[in-house]
């Protein structure tokens, strides 16, 4: 058991670290370049060679990974895992700052995907994103990551005693009851009085221009954190997170209850499996690519969403001859990706005990025992008969447990980036996940084991995609 547990541990300290798409992007980055992987720039040449690792990330909350396989040729078989990094959540607004509301100071948030609301009551929240800072020598702005560790904001629940229908159905507005408490305004008007001079207008700069927006208490908690002055602060990029850490649970350590099961889950075990398999590149005939996108939860179209031509710019360059590809051969990149496939990975729906009739009767998947296969009729997900035959086939070797999931006919079906990638790059593509409870809550529910099962899945599909795929006879 030793493997589950060292797996489920490792991903709760990724998923500790990480509450934004930033800090996913960080935290792949530091665990590739301690691997021997390369960065690369999109805006450079690419020297890429055989037995190469590389990666290249676009606004520093996308990223793109590879190893290039010691027996790749020119038109060869990709195999891409691919992932997003971001997880529905609060996102500070571009004026935070709010008229006081008796003795509260409060800021502004706007809801960012399709959050469970309701489940970000009473929790004990803080900020963390990225932080624009002013070089006081150069002038330049330059990037700083930011984590607030304490809590520091509530978005308090009315209590029942002055509204007794929260007993039957609990509603509130979006735009007027999820405003966060950040503090009481006297402690701060008293600080302001004491340490602020007055300035009039004349005196006016971009920084005040800024205080303007966000409260002065706020500014100078994210100065402290960087060890900078609020002058400093050119601009910033914040999101709500909730500071209880991730941990395992249950009567027998079974489940992870953790935020952002969804969809870190797979950004982690995809970039462990792409580090895990690297002694066999020397022998693979193919290239080895893991995409973790953001903005999945928002649909995806954006500079650095799935939706994008990162991923297509990206495997464009592969597509030629290592060590003097320039992309330009399109006959090259055709016949690569005609031959290449997509894990298309994101979180599943487990079996929930107390609303049984929500789920088809025959596809009711299970937390630890294994990935599910996500299948949809009208290509909310591309699951298709190659597909499946494939993934079940690496699953075998790997002798790893595989599950199945369709919606009722009777419900709406999510989707995932797999048909945006799937139709903009002619690729062949499966849709799978492992399944967890409370998807899109603040506080999600997995399977300890599954974390295991997943990165082992990757692990044999990149080891072993193109002798299966060769076992698969179609558009012969």
């Amino acid at each position: 058991m030793s493997h589950f547990k060292a797996a489920a541990n490792d991903f709760i300290d990724f998923v500790n670290a990480c509450p934004t798409p930033y800090h996913v992007v960080h935290d792949v980055r530091a665990r590739l370049v301690k691997n021997g992987f390369k960065e690369l720039k999109e805006k450079a040449s690419w020297n890429i060679e055989p037995n190469g690792r590389y990666f290249v990330t676009r606004n520093e909350s996308s990223i793109v990974a590879f190893t290039v396989g010691g027996k790749w040729k020119p038109g060869n078989p990709m195999a891409i895992v691919g992932a997003h990094t971001d997880s529905p959540t609060f996102r500070v607004k571009p004026v935070s700052k709010r008229s006081p509301s008796g003795n509260f100071l409060q800021i502004g948030v706007e809801c960012y995907g399709g959050g469970i609301w309701h489940s970000w009551f009473d929790r004990d929240l803080s900020v963390a994103g990225r932080v624009f800072v002013k070089d006081p020598t150069t002038g330049k702005s330059q990037i700083r990551l930011v984590k607030v560790d304490k809590p520091i904001l509530k978005i308090p629940t009315l209590a029942i005693h002055l509204d007794r229908s929260v007993m039957e159905k609990f509603e509130f507005n979006k735009e007027q009851h999820l405003t966060p408490v950040l503090g009481l305004l006297e402690k701060n008007l008293n600080k302001k009085k004491e340490e602020e001079p007055v300035e009039s207008e004349s005196d006016a700069t971009p920084h005040q221009a800024l205080e303007q927006c966000h409260d002065p208490a706020l500014l100078g908690l994210l100065a402290s954190e960087l060890d900078v002055t609020p002058e400093q602060i050119d601009n910033f990029e914040l999101y709500l997170f909730d500071t209880q850490k991730s941990c395992i649970g249950g009567l027998n350590d079974e489940f992870i209850f953790s935020p952002r099961l969804d969809n870190q889950v797979s950004s982690y075990c995809a970039t462990e499996a792409l580090i895990k398999s690297l002694d066999t590149v020397e022998k693979d005939e193919s290239i080895r690519v893991i995409g973790l996108f953001d903005h999945e939860e928002v649909g995806s179209l954006s500079y650095q969403g799935a939706d994008s031509n990162f991923l297509p710019a990206v495997l464009s360059r592969l597509a030629g001859a290592p060590g003097q590809n320039d992309g330009s051969d399109v006959s090259i990149n055709y016949q690569s990706l005609a031959s290449s496939f997509l894990l298309s990975a994101d979180q599943a729906h487990a079996f929930h005990p107390n609303y049984p009739t929500s789920y088809e009767s025959a596809h009711r998947p299970d937390m630890n025992r294994g990935p599910v296969i996500k299948i949809n009729g009208n290509q909310r997900y591309t699951t298709d008969g190659v597909g499946m035959v494939l993934i079940q086939k690496i699953a075998e070797k790997a002798n790893l447990p595989m599950q199945k999931f369709v919606v009722k006919n009777d419900s709406s079906c999510g989707s995932t980036i797999g048909p945006m990638l799937a139709s903009k790059l002619g690729l062949r593509s499966i849709d799978i996940g492992n399944p967890q409870l409370s998807m899109h809550s603040v506080r999600e529910t997995g399977g300890s084991k599954d974390i295991y099962y997943l990165e082992k899945l990757f692990i044999e599909f990149f080891n072993n995609f193109v002798e299966t795929d060769k076992q698969i006879v179609y558009d012969e």
